[in-house]
């Protein structure tokens, strides 16, 4: 069995799968943490990979960038491939000023004005939730790991280029909404697990400032978010 999108077959994939949005960086974390590792999926470039950490089976698979592609591929593998546990491992930008580069961000929820969870199944709530267990294991993973996080709401954004006032709505979802830094995914991801019965969590590596005039380059993203990978890992 294959879907549209996903050429892999029925077993491929481990029940908990690692998600990056860029194809690399999920060719990077596999090659370089996981034990007989093998390519599962490369239609469309959207690299999957499976092979073993610590003797334990993981899959690591791009989604693309923003909400409608990490739907996409979410519910294929929810519905399709019987993978039970999602990890998004992805980059954010920091609008606050305790936000520095690299600093890694534990979600615990997901402020949007996408519509996408109200045409996914008629879900009005703008602010979409990881599951709670998975969260609880990634705290305890991190905490073996000394690697400290962050925790809060995130503005997963529909739109990264915008015409509108940026100031203005900086202002609202960072003073009116809480949100401690800014990516494009994990709402869908949250609404997708929801719908489905299935579990899903998000880690984030601060590469970018709302606040400092700083940020990462395509290399450095792709290769030095370390310590996501690492506690997403360590939870399985």
């Amino acid at each position: 069995m294959s879907t549209p999108h996903n050429s892999a077959q029925p077993g491929d994939f481990a029940e908990t799968v690692l998600m990056p949005g860029d194809p690399l960086r999920a060719q990077f974390a596999a090659e370089t943490f996981l034990e007989d590792v093998r390519l599962v999926n490369k239609v469309r470039n959207m690299l999957g990979y499976t092979g073993t950490y610590h003797g334990k089976p993981v899959s690591i698979m791009a989604h693309g960038m923003g909400i409608p592609s990490i739907g996409i591929y979410s519910y294929e593998l929810y519905r399709f491939y019987n993978v039970k546990n999602i990890i998004r491992i992805g980059s954010a930008g920091g609008y606050t000023e305790d936000m520095k580069l690299y600093d890694t961000v534990l979600v615990t929820g997901a402020y949007s004005e996408s519509t996408f969870a109200l045409y996914q199944s008629g879900d009005t709530n703008d602010i979409q939730y990881p599951s709670e267990d998975l969260n609880e294991e990634i705290r305890e993973a991190a905490k073996k790991l000394a690697i400290p996080m962050h925790e809060g709401i995130v503005h997963s954004g529909d739109v990264f280029y915008t015409e509108a006032p940026r100031m203005a709505h900086y202002d609202y979802v960072v003073n009116d909404r809480h949100c401690i830094c800014a990516e494009m995914e994990s709402f869908g991801l949250f609404s997708t697990a929801k719908v489905l019965g299935k579990k899903a969590a998000c880690l984030l590596s601060i590469t970018d400032s709302f606040v400092y005039e700083e940020q990462t380059t395509h290399e450095e993203r792709q290769k030095n978010l370390i310590n996501m990978i690492k506690i997403a890992l360590e939870t399985i």
